[in-house]
């Protein structure tokens, strides 16, 4: 399985999602009060932090989802 840039070994299905992906880590990284360092380095960072961020980035994915979803069937 190819890695990318960030060691991440996850495959995106849409190849051009990964910015939007990327903003929405850092967003919701600041309505926790997380810190992300400048260098996007997040091994230093405390399983808890890392994990809470992971599952608000799932949270709000399903959330969209559902919407879509929703709108498309209605």
């Amino acid at each position: 399985m190819a890695q990318g840039n960030n060691g991440n070994s996850n495959n995106l299905v849409v190849s051009r999602s990964s910015g939007a992906l990327e903003q929405m880590k850092y967003e919701i990284a600041q309505e926790l009060g997380i810190s992300i360092p400048q260098d996007g380095y997040q091994g230093n960072m405390t399983s808890y932090e890392n994990g809470s961020i992971g599952g608000y980035i799932t949270k709000r994915l399903v959330t969209i989802a559902e919407q879509q979803l929703a709108g498309q069937y209605q």
